[in-house]
């Protein structure tokens, strides 16, 4: 029987966890793992207070260790956290991280000249304060060997079904996913639930001109159309752009044709002929080309994932 730690201690994410616990402790994984709570005392875990089973200290003894999400990405860990992950994985023992419990691992060097992920609206923070670490914003999880990340939130679940897939196979791990009622896998990445970035309507000149181009995406617009519409050269326009968006004018629209091409598909029943020309991509070949590049999944696919649960078109 294989054992699994969870490191938990004051200010972890309630949702992640109960998630994870559930995927190593009940159904077909209850006679497969040995799972055990491990804090330094009782500790507060979101709405709810919680009584570890161990100190931090059996995170040594486990086969796995599962570091729950953080709530405070701007906070360091605890000392005593990072201090018993990072001899948890000295000890021999494959860590995971669960959303921006990835921030503990980084804290601890495990993710040091190593790929990883974190929910997407933190992997800038995490790229930024770890630079040593390979941060990957389009991935569900990411598997190193002896230490995983995941992505935000329900990624959780499709790390720990990897993880069940790993030790004993697909059947128990399809078995796992159907009591909990989840897809036993999910295509494509987090891409995905990104939603574009406009640029904030603060009063900068590029403001309008955002505006200009979201109406009027069907056209075939090009830089020197952005830049005769701003009143201002093609070189200043890409570097004001830049400066306000982080991208070039080109990646912008595209960007913006492939989130408005998102919202068509979960909300009208048009064809994929139809939605490439309203959003200025042209043809379907080149929708799906572009699509999957940037979302990590075909057009259809998304359509089958987002539809059911998408709001009604406005009126």
């Amino acid at each position: 029987m294989r054992t699994v730690a969870f490191a938990v201690t004051d200010g972890m994410l309630s949702l992640e966890l109960s998630m994870a616990h559930e995927v190593f402790a009940g159904g077909p994984s209850a006679d497969r793992y040995d799972v055990a709570l491990c804090g330094p005392r009782p500790v507060t875990v979101g709405r709810f207070r919680l009584a570890p089973d161990a100190g931090l200290d059996r995170l040594r003894h486990a086969d796995t260790v599962i570091v729950p999400g953080w709530v405070d990405v701007d906070a360091d860990p605890p000392a005593d956290l990072v201090a018993a992950v990072r001899a948890a994985h000295q000890a021999g023992a494959r860590v995971a991280s669960l959303c921006t419990g990835a921030f503990v691992l980084a804290a601890a060097g495990l993710l040091d000249g190593r790929r990883a992920t974190t929910h997407w609206a933190h992997t800038d923070a995490l790229a930024a304060r770890y630079p040593r670490v390979t941060v990957d914003p389009d991935v569900l999880y990411v598997d190193n060997g002896s230490v995983l990340t995941s992505a935000g939130k329900a990624a959780a679940m499709d790390l720990c079904l990897y993880l069940v897939r790993r030790d004993h196979g697909s059947a128990i791990a399809n078995a796992v996913a159907r009591r909990l009622v989840v897809p036993p896998h999910r295509d494509g990445g987090q891409a995905q639930f990104v939603t574009a970035p406009v640029p904030v309507r603060d009063g900068r000149p590029l403001a309008e001109l955002c505006d200009w181009a979201l109406d009027r995406l069907a056209e075939p617009l090009t830089v020197p159309d952005l830049a005769r519409q701003a009143n201002m050269s093609t070189r200043n326009l890409v570097r004001h752009f830049r400066a306000a968006t982080g991208t070039t004018p080109l990646q912008w629209l595209l960007s913006q044709r492939i989130r408005r091409a998102q919202e068509l598909l979960e909300r009208t029943d048009d064809g994929i002929d139809r939605i490439a020309a309203a959003t200025g991509l042209g043809s379907a070949a080149t929708l799906r080309r572009h699509f999957h590049r940037t979302v990590g999944v075909p057009p259809d696919t998304y359509r089958r994932t987002f539809r059911a649960t998408a709001p009604p078109e406005p009126a």
